[in-house]
Parts: C-alpha cells; structure tokens; sequence
C-alpha cells in the first residue's frame, strides 16, 4: 500500500515538474521569436506589416481613448478627495496637487491604464490567436509558408509599444485634470495656485519613470496574451478560459514588473 501512495505521490510530482519546464520551454521560445521577428528581421529586408501595425493601433490605442479618459477623471477626483481629508487635517490642503501629479505620473496612471489595456486588449489579443489555432487558421499559414508570429504577434506589440504611452500620458493629464477640478470646485485652491504646485512638484525624471514602465507593460501584455492564444488545442472552451488565463497573467505580471521598476527607479534616479 505505501508504495503505491509513495509512487503516486512522485508521480505527481514529476508531472507538475514537467509541465512546468514545458511552459518554461514554450515561454521562452516565444520569447525568442517575437524579439526576432520584431527586431533582426526587418534588419535583413523583411518588411513590418505597417497596415496591419496602423489597424491594431487603432483598436487597441484610439478607441482606448474614451474609457481610458473616464477613469482617470474619476481617479483623480478620487484621489484628490481621499488625500484633502488626511492633509486638512495639517492645514495642508494645498499639497493635494503635489501628491496627486506625483502619484498619478510615477504610479497610479501607468498601472491602472495597464489594467485597463489587459482586460480590454490583452484578452483580445489572446481571443483572436486562440480562434485560429482552434480553427486551424494559424496552422494554414505555416503552411502557405506565412510565419505566424511576424504575421499575428509583431503588428500587435509594435502598437502596444506605441499607443500604451500614449494613453498612459492621456491618463496623467486627465487625472490631473480632475483633481484640478475637484480643487478649484470643493477645497477652494485657485488655479493659478494649484497650477504652480504642480509644476514644481512634477520633475522630468517622474514623466519618465511612468512612461517607461507603460512601454514595458505594453510589451508583457501582448506577449502574455500571445502566449495563451497559442497554446488552446481544444474548441471554444478553452478559448474562454485562455483568454480569461491572459487577463489574470498580464495583471499579475503588470503588478510584478511595476514592483521591479520602482524599486529600480527608486534606488537609481
């Protein structure tokens, strides 16, 4: 009896090692083609799909806008009422547009438009790629010889690359924006006041912090939302939970790269 328990238990074991080293393996080959197929093959002649780059910049960047724009608003209504009821406290009601620039620029508009573009865009990404290799779309390009990361991947990330600063900049002036509002309405700051404050709170150095992690999100989200498309096998099913699985990844991943950023940043600029 315990042999049998013994055996089962190592079994277990060796197929979740297994499994692990496989997606480890699956991972960093798709790791490696993307960054060929994005970066050394246009080197040697072979062109961007710059349509299909303008069309996913448009899908998954311009029609961002509008959601995007509303959230940082409220978010920055939000946060400027949350951060007036600790510093009135101190008679500091003026250093809410200090707090609010810094926090939006640094952290909050980065990761919150990250969320955002993963749950809209990440799982799209990984939706689409899972319907043809479900359909067996992805296997009809190979074989008509179309590689399908240059063809499906590349235009995606190239986007990302583009527009997830973008809307991450659009987030911070809207954020602002709405603690400004909410300043100059409720807390009686005037304008001009709460216009200095922010001017000399807000350093080069924050803009840059903030958009070079959205870049860098941008890239994980897409290449998360690559993966899981690649690997369904099965039909509609697994397509969901895929797509649901990218979600879930890009923001854990999100999360963890904004960790490993800011304590870069923090130690270093």
């Amino acid at each position: 009896m315990r042999p049998l328990i013994i055996d089962s238990v190592l079994g277990a074991i060796g197929k979740r090692t297994i499994s692990v080293f496989k997606t480890i393996h699956n991972v960093s080959t798709l790791l490696n083609n993307i960054a060929y197929w994005t970066v050394v093959s246009p080197l040697r002649g072979k062109r961007i799909r710059f349509k299909a780059t303008v069309s996913e910049i448009v899908k998954a960047g311009y029609n961002a806008i509008p959601i995007v724009t509303v959230i940082a608003f409220f978010v920055g209504i939000i946060l400027a009422l949350q951060s007036a009821y600790q510093l009135r406290k101190f008679g500091a009601i003026i250093y809410v547009a200090n707090l609010l620039g810094v926090s939006i620029t640094r952290e909050l508009g980065p990761i919150i438009t990250a969320i955002i573009v993963a749950g809209r865009s990440g799982s799209a990404f990984a939706a689409e790629i899972g319907s043809m290799k479900a359909s067996e779309e992805v296997d009809a390009l190979v074989t008509m010889g179309i590689n399908p990361i240059r063809f499906l991947v590349v235009p995606k990330l190239l986007a990302l690359m583009l527009m997830q600063p973008a809307l991450t900049a659009i987030f911070d002036l809207v954020g602002i924006g709405g603690g400004f509002f909410l300043s100059i309405s409720l807390l009686e700051i005037t304008p001009h006041r709460y216009y200095t404050q922010t001017i000399n709170a807000i350093l080069v150095k924050d803009l840059m912090t903030g958009l070079v992690k959205a870049w860098a999100f941008g890239v994980v989200i897409t290449c998360v939302g690559a993966y899981h498309g690649f690997q369904v096998e099965a039909g509609a099913e697994e397509v969901g939970l895929r797509t649901t699985a990218s979600v879930v990844s890009s923001i854990f991943l999100v999360i963890f790269f904004d960790f490993f950023f800011t304590t870069l940043f923090y130690y270093f600029l």
